[in-house]
């Protein structure tokens, strides 16, 4: 690990601290380990690597390598280095070699109080290097950027109403997005449209508005559907008009086109260019796992969902992630497996219609006929305006078979025609 201890008198390595209302973060010089010196070329790479996928996200201002890099093998303080590179946060960490195998160890710092944020630790065999490379990035920056996450919506929680600006209000909506209720998810909705107002030009608000206006469809919540449908692509479309570079924008727009509008094509194009933008975004994994069950490609979607998890293993979408799998395996008429996924996805987000009803059917189809009526109960309680001949207005399926599948299943679990 980088030394913590005793500030330094060196120089500032730029001029002035970042001016910037965005969260932002250096990745120091990582610790070589090893026996080996010559293994300080694998350290150096790794930072440059994580400092690279780090750069992809958007909201997030990363300071360059030659900046971090003027610390390397000093005793630091990291709150003076907070303050000299005008950072929140810092990425330290340490590479160490033996044998075949590297375990990176990192640990994420709030640069303000210098405590810590998040510690973990990514590991793999050496037999092909840049492979290692690459799979020990994702690790790392698919378990920080959670992280940093989450700390931004703590941050701006704690902030005095009366002096927040757009990114903050972005950020407590965020906070009430991920609660997944109806009170929650309108004044997440209202919290998007706060931000909007104050900055016209922020696309992912714009994306995630959308995303509200989708569980609004798909949990029964909705009050106008040809309004808040017209509503929902007119703000997904403009977030891709102001987010071409912006991959939280893209895979949200994308989403809600595909799901909302029914426009799979497009709604899978933008969800693939947000993850060539940033490919370490779980949420990015989890919406378009989403779009290809619809699309019919269940086997993809599984595979999306699966990435997803472990990119972000304590995410709070992460019972939705568990749903969407057991739809991959339903669809694939896998119920057994179906009927466990969607059990765990139930445990997590009790309040998900979706997943209840993905249970009764699977249940059904599997032969579990008390199961599915339990489930089916629990789904309509959830949800008492859901009929099975209006499937269409709460799924979008390409393929006849999945329909038709989805449909008996719920009919034989007992839900209302």
């Amino acid at each position: 690990m980088t030394r913590l201890r005793g500030a330094t008198n060196m120089t500032r390595p730029t001029d002035d601290p970042i001016a910037s209302d965005k969260p932002s973060i250096a990745v120091l010089p990582f610790d070589n380990l090893s026996e080996d010196p010559r293994q300080e070329y694998f350290a150096d790479g790794m930072v440059d690597d994580i400092t690279t996928a780090l750069s992809r996200i958007r909201w997030l201002v990363v300071i360059a390598r030659n900046s971090s890099f003027t610390y390397k093998g000093k005793t630091i303080d990291v709150r003076q280095v907070g303050r000299e590179l005008g950072v929140r946060y810092l990425l330290e960490g340490s590479v160490r070699k033996s044998t075949n195998r590297v375990m990176i160890t990192g640990q994420l710092i709030d640069a303000s109080t210098g405590g810590q944020l998040w510690v973990g630790r990514a590991e793999g065999n050496l037999e092909d290097v840049f492979g290692l490379q690459d799979q020990l990035t994702e690790n790392v920056v698919g378990q920080v950027a959670p992280e940093l996450e989450r700390a931004e919506i703590e941050r701006a929680k704690r902030k005095p109403t009366e002096k927040l600006d757009a990114y903050d209000y972005f950020l407590r909506g965020m906070a009430n997005f991920h609660q997944q209720t109806n009170e929650m998810n309108n004044e997440a909705l209202q919290l998007f449209y706060k931000a909007i107002e104050l900055d016209p030009d922020f696309a992912a608000p714009h994306g995630l508005s959308g995303i509200c206006y989708t569980r609004r469809k798909t949990r029964g919540w909705a009050t106008n559907h040809a309004r808040e449908l017209a509503e929902a692509e007119r703000l997904a479309r403009r977030a891709v008009e102001l987010g071409r570079d912006d991959a939280v924008a893209l895979y949200t727009a994308g989403f809600t086109l595909a799901h909302l509008v029914g426009d799979l094509e497009v709604g899978a194009s933008l969800i693939d260019a947000a993850l060539a933008i940033d490919p370490n975004s779980a949420a990015g994994w989890y919406y378009g796992g989403w779009v290809k069950i619809m699309l019919g490609e269940p086997g993809a979607a599984i595979d999306y969902e699966a990435r997803a998890m472990r990119l972000s293993p304590l995410d709070p979408l992460m019972g939705l992630m568990r749903a969407a799998t057991g739809f991959g395996h339903f669809s694939s008429g896998r119920y057994d497996e179906a009927v466990w996924w969607a059990q765990k996805a139930c445990l997590e987000q009790p309040n998900f219609p979706v997943a209840w009803r993905l249970l009764a059917a699977s249940a059904a189809l599997a032969g579990r006929p008390n199961q599915a009526q339990e489930a089916a109960a629990r789904a309509m309680k959830l949800d008492p305006g859901f009929l099975t001949s209006k499937l269409a207005n709460y799924a979008t399926l390409r393929r006849p078979e999945d329909v038709d599948r989805y449909e008996e299943g719920l009919r034989l679990a007992g839900l209302r025609p």
